[in-house]
């Protein structure tokens, strides 16, 4: 009985050297890395309204749609965000503030015109976006993986060898630029009341930086 166990056991050896022994094969590991510049179609901006009483924050707020409105902005892609009020203050300030979003329909330069508003206590962008964006981000991290497989194929080539099966494949790099912007934009929606009425501010998305993505993968090929 003991004789037939230590068999078993030395079968279960011997079988698991070989699977360790046909597991261990050569490899290459390489990275390859794509990048894509996407154009912006949403920009998000957070907006700050003030009032010296409750009722005329409330009319100020009033207005604020009806402007938004009138721009083309949907009820939808208007969000409140908070409300403060200064109890320490002589004039008792109230503040509201509030997301919205525009896209490339609406009039930028119309809209912050008619935000030229004293009630208007702040305006800036919050994010800039693309519809599509998880889509492109698939394309980039496809592409990274074919320029690494067609790294591998060149240079194993080069040895007369061949590509194998991917033994193993790592997301090394996840890279988006949506914040990125030129600074005199950046600048100029920074206060609303010093700069909307000036003629030559062009606020449109062709002034704003496209949105940049860049991903890195990394991958181990059997080596045949």
């Amino acid at each position: 009985m003991k004789l037939r166990h230590f068999l078993l056991i030395g079968l279960f050896l011997i079988g698991g050297m070989i699977n360790a022994q046909e597991t261990k094969k050569n490899f290459i590991e390489v990275t390859g890395i794509a990048e894509m510049e996407v154009e912006p179609d949403e920009i998000i901006f957070n907006l700050g309204i003030k009032g010296d009483n409750k009722n005329q924050l409330a009319d100020n707020e009033k207005q604020l749609f009806e402007i938004l409105k009138s721009n083309g902005v949907k009820n939808e892609d208007i969000k409140f965000k908070s409300m403060y009020q200064n109890i320490y203050s002589k004039t008792k300030l109230f503040t509201k503030d509030f997301q919205f979003k525009v896209t490339k329909k609406t009039d930028i330069g119309n809209l912050f015109e008619s935000l030229n508003q004293k009630w208007v206590n702040s305006i800036n962008i919050s994010e800039i976006k693309n519809t599509k964006i998880t889509d492109f981000r698939k394309t980039v991290k496809i592409n990274a993986l074919k320029a690494a497989k067609e790294k591998a194929d060149y240079l194993l080539e080069s040895m007369g060898k061949r590509t194998g099966t991917p033994l193993e494949i790592v997301e090394i790099e996840d890279y988006t630029s949506d914040m990125i912007m030129p600074m005199n934009f950046r600048a100029k929606v920074s206060n609303i009341q010093l700069e909307a009425a000036d003629s030559n501010v062009d606020y449109s998305f062709e002034n704003i930086d496209n949105i940049k993505l860049k991903y890195s993968i990394k991958t181990k090929y059997e080596i045949l």
